[in-house]
């Protein structure tokens, strides 16, 4: 959280005052500038960290993604059951995805699929929370437990740690396009403070990074790059400022040039962004007037927003939820006969894109990337080519960071209606990214974490499988 200029001062590096200039907050240790906190680490040393150098990306299917079509598609069951566009072989031996997924079942042996994830919730908005807090007590979305712990913002770039990606992120032309995201950034019993940054609206940490924009906003990228190369140019004029010490300077460095950087995406080779992009994936205008709000479900943003999601992990942000809407599939207008053959390829592109690209770039150790929604689909199709709610079983499937890979968890009975065996529980998806992100032995030592918090994290063992 920082500010460069207070209300009413010039805009140039001439008129502020250096401690203007180099004003972070509180990056959640109190009062702790940016400059400070460079300069306490380089006195205190690495010691031991609770944190490790992972980062996480969930990219959350809002409305309710089918785990039958998707990861699970039962072709032995009878036709009002298993998966209504088939299968498609995966590296996996034995192993389907469905139809709509040949990209990502290419790069199975990089995933570990769970069919037997069950929290019984049939709620929307209750399921959702429950899902992205993994039932911890605090109610809080992990993203958020993680900032708790971590702080709010890198000490390396000034970048927030906790960030959503909905549409409106990639630009305003994509704010039209849904996004439920009260739902993937509640704080439950936490500080406002630890809500995540969404950059396309405002909010208290958008307000706490405020660079003097017209608008007061950092969705208006446009603005803060050309305000941000402003401060840049200014600053490297500037003897007085130049001279400041190395800490300052490196803080400086951090705000001018971490920030920008990260959301500049247009800056990456027309080759990748053409990999990711799912701008070709437009709901068809005869579907589009069958409900006024199918419109807003189309995917044409979701590769960006994978995209934008590996660049802020590059930029030290370490939790990133990317979403997804339109994937409550009841049926006239985006049941699964309509909705699938949309939302599904568009997943299959960004996603197997950000897979590929985290391993050109060395980070498929550090990431793991983890797909789920707020519940999974009625296993017999309904009579308007959809499936309802269902809480007994909820698509998952994780990828990368380090985790044993290339295996499917678990196993669902003839109709993929309930778990036969074993069955994974919330509390163990998070014992699984809380393992990839904390050192847990370590949080078992320190007194000065939040007993709810510790206890969440150190009484919840990941699923047996991925450790």
């Amino acid at each position: 959280m920082l500010s460069l200029v207070a209300p009413g001062r010039n805009l140039t590096c001439e008129g502020v005052t250096r401690r203007e200039l180099l004003r972070v907050g509180t990056l959640g240790i109190g009062g702790l500038t940016l400059a400070d906190l460079f300069r306490a680490q380089a006195l205190a040393g690495n010691g031991n960290s609770i944190l490790r150098d992972k980062a996480v990306v969930v990219l959350n299917l809002q409305g309710g993604p089918t785990h039958i079509e998707t990861f699970d598609p039962k072709m032995s069951a009878p036709s009002e059951y298993r998966a209504m566009f088939g299968e498609t072989k995966t590296s996996i031996p034995g192993v389907t995805f469905g139809s709509h997924f040949p990209q990502l079942a290419s790069l199975a042996d990089r995933m570990a699929i769970v069919r037997c994830y069950r929290h019984g919730i049939g709620s929307h908005a209750t399921a959702a929370k429950h899902v992205m807090a993994g039932g911890n007590p605090t109610g809080a979305q992990l993203g958020s437990v993680y900032a708790r712990l971590a702080g709010t913002n890198s000490p390396v770039t000034g970048l927030p740690t906790n960030a959503v990606i909905s549409p409106g992120a990639i630009g305003e032309k994509y704010k039209k396009f849904g996004a439920n995201v009260s739902r993937v950034t509640e704080i439950g019993t936490l500080p406002s403070a630890y809500r995540a940054f969404d950059p396309s609206s405002g909010g208290e940490i958008v307000n706490n990074m405020k660079l003097r924009l017209p608008d007061n906003r950092l969705g208006d990228r446009k603005s803060l790059l050309t305000q941000l190369d402003g401060y840049r140019r200014d600053f490297d004029r500037n003897d007085e400022i130049s001279g400041t010490n190395s800490y300052q300077q490196q803080a400086f460095d951090v705000i001018a040039g971490g920030m920008d950087s990260a959301f500049r995406i247009d800056d990456e080779p027309q080759e990748l962004i053409d990999r990711y992009d799912t701008g070709q994936f437009k709901i068809p205008r005869h579907i589009q007037k069958k409900k006024a709000n199918v419109p807003g479900q189309s995917p044409v943003a979701l590769g960006r927003q994978m995209l934008l999601a590996r660049r802020l992990i590059e930029s030290d942000c370490r939790f990133v939820t990317v979403t997804s809407s339109g994937w409550d599939m009841h049926g006239n207008a985006f049941g699964i006969n309509d909705g699938m053959p949309l939302l599904g390829p568009a997943v299959d592109k960004a996603a197997s894109a950000f897979l590929e690209d985290l391993e050109d770039r060395g980070l498929s150790d550090k990431v793991l990337l983890v797909i789920t929604g707020e519940f999974g689909r009625t296993p017999r199709i309904n009579k308007k080519a959809g499936r309802d709610h269902w809480g007994r079983l909820c698509t998952l499937a994780f990828a990368g960071g380090g985790l044993p890979m290339g295996q499917v968890i678990g196993e669902t009975d003839r109709h993929a209606g309930e778990s036969i065996g074993q069955q994974v529980t919330s509390q163990q998806v998070l014992g699984t990214i809380f393992s990839h992100l904390f050192n847990i032995p370590e949080i078992r030592l320190r007194t000065d974490i939040p007993a709810e918090i510790a206890r969440a994290i150190t009484d919840s063992s990941p699923i047996p499988q991925l450790v």
